[in-house]
């Protein structure tokens, strides 16, 4: 078994194009879509239908959660005009999805954690700080699960660690926005450094899982300057460096 992980692409529709174009170059037999699908100033229509056209198994990330249930007048920004552009059917499409969701007895699924979709697995925030995460802080997340492969998303850093347990635990990282900032639970930056846009494939060996975190470029020039004029310097920033202003 071969599986692409894609996550976090949040309306960027070219740098999802270019993943997926990799990815066919590749080869895999499965494609799993971690959430975080369609929020920001991008393309969200566009970006949800070609993503309800893929048979693909897809998650909801906390956006998608937001989407649905923030009212008006209490929406950030960037769910703001995602919710703006979506129709009946896009949103249909989004209530039908889960945060988690077993794939197969050795493959578990999550937007962050199996029990939450807005708690970082492998990173940690504290005041001032945003770092790794340690060991005994990843076995506590990990609870119960007891797949051999788990994959998450939501921090938008590429990252694979072994749990005490020997469990592979795989981020790919974020197709659509390699930077931003939050405030919850305390204040914190996350910056990849990079444009490009990232995602992962797994496969089983005799041995266990095999990882591989890919970076794939595109027009990211174009994305930022659409970002920029929908009055998001910040974006523009991210997708231009993979850096906030």
């Amino acid at each position: 078994m071969r599986i692409a992980i894609v996550s976090d692409i949040h309306g960027n529709l070219p740098a999802l194009e270019a993943v997926v174009k990799d990815i066919g170059r590749r080869g895999v037999d499965a494609v799993v879509n971690l959430g975080d699908s369609l929020s920001g100033p991008l393309r969200p229509l566009e970006t949800a239908q070609f993503l309800m056209a893929q048979d693909w198994v897809h998650l909801a990330g906390n956006h998608e959660r937001q989407l649905l249930t923030v009212p008006a007048g209490r929406r950030g920004p960037s769910d703001a005009f995602a919710h703006s552009q979506l129709g009946a059917k896009e949103f249909e499409w989004l209530a039908s999805l889960k945060p988690s969701l077993r794939f197969s007895p050795q493959v578990m699924l999550c937007h962050g954690t199996p029990d939450s979709d807005l708690a970082y697995f492998l990173e940690t925030v504290e005041p001032g700080c945003f770092r790794a995460a340690t060991m005994p802080e990843i076995d506590e997340r990990l609870g119960q699960v007891d797949a051999e492969l788990i994959a998450c998303g939501h921090t938008h850093v590429p990252r694979v660690v072994r749990a005490s347990s020997g469990q592979l635990i795989v981020n790919p990282g974020s197709v659509g926005l390699p930077g931003y900032d939050d405030i919850h639970p305390w204040p914190h930056v996350v910056e990849t450094g990079s444009p490009d846009a990232r995602y992962a494939i797994v496969e089983r060996s005799e041995d266990g899982w095999i990882s591989t975190l890919v970076s794939v470029p595109y027009d990211h020039a174009k994305m930022a300057a659409l970002a920029l004029s929908r009055g998001r310097p910040d974006w523009a920033s991210a997708l231009s460096t993979g850096r906030l202003p």
